[in-house]
């Protein structure tokens, strides 16, 4: 496993296992146990998952002491103001069962989130918060809120994949210090993927597969990476990826691979706004 120095200058494991769409809360639970047993130690969760119960449990049977372990949750656009926000955060150490969080995302830049990012200062100063950052901050957005704030974000958290390889958002996330780590490294399992032919060569020069190959070239260009499964061995193989390296043609071939835009989401579109404002996470 290899480390990022975020710009506060702690570590960060720069692969993880996210626990996105999985809502069961004993298969969370076991997802996250069967996570850490074979090695991953970031943990990402968030409020909207509804999920941090589960992860906590995880959490406190693992038998890997905390410090060990660097776990991210996020607040949800329904609490984005600044007294929201501090509710929002004991909660979320309250369903963890956790006395600090290792990194505390604002999950989208929705509603009163300048507020909201106030109270996630505090409460880093405080030393709830080891780190804070936020999720799907467009280029745009992003240097809005780094130009307001007192603390800029430790991390990005944004859509990233061979086939939405966003060069320029990098770009400016580097100019500012801020850690790209990407949500959907496997595109949410479209344009084939797992079975693309370009990855798919390209991992059969090193003995990986496709999937593999895709998370070795985010992590390559300083993105990490947080990876779903719920299987247990194709956990281990998304942890399997350290002991090879890409090359510049093999990266420049994934180059070719990118579509310029997300088909996953839009976040510009304003029945998409709509609808996260209407997800209520709790009364």
């Amino acid at each position: 496993m290899e480390y990022v120095t975020l710009n506060n200058g702690i570590e960060m494991p720069m692969e993880g296992f996210g626990v996105f769409q999985v809502p069961d809360p004993a298969q969370c639970e076991q997802a996250v146990l069967d996570a850490i047993a074979g090695g991953c130690r970031l943990i990402d969760t968030a409020a909207a998952y509804m999920n941090e119960e589960a992860v906590g449990r995880a959490v406190a049977k693992c038998g890997v002491p905390r410090e060990e372990l660097f776990i991210t949750t996020k607040l949800w656009v329904q609490d984005a103001g600044y007294e929201e926000a501090k509710q929002a955060i004991q909660t979320s150490l309250d369903k963890l069962g956790l006395e600090y969080l290792d990194l505390y995302l604002i999950h989208q830049p929705m509603g009163d989130y300048i507020g909201a990012y106030r109270a996630m200062e505090e409460a880093y100063r405080e030393g709830k918060l080891r780190a804070i950052g936020v999720c799907n901050f467009y280029p745009a957005r992003l240097a809005d809120l780094c130009e307001t704030v007192e603390v800029t974000p430790a991390v990005n958290q944004v859509e990233l994949h061979p086939f939405f390889q966003q060069e320029d958002a990098l770009a400016l996330m580097k100019e500012y210090g801020v850690c790209p780590e990407a949500w959907g490294p496997f595109a949410e399992g479209n344009h084939g993927i797992f079975t693309h032919p370009v990855l798919t060569k390209i991992g059969e020069k090193y003995g990986k597969s496709a999937a593999q190959v895709a998370l070795r070239w985010n992590v390559q260009r300083g993105v990490a990476v947080i990876p779903k499964s719920v299987h247990k061995d194709r956990m281990e193989q998304n942890m399997n990826i350290w002991d090879f390296k890409l090359s510049e043609k093999d990266m420049a071939e994934i180059v070719k691979l990118d579509l310029g835009h997300s088909e996953i989401v839009n976040h510009d579109d304003p029945e998409f706004v709509k609808m996260l404002h209407s997800m209520k996470v709790h009364d």
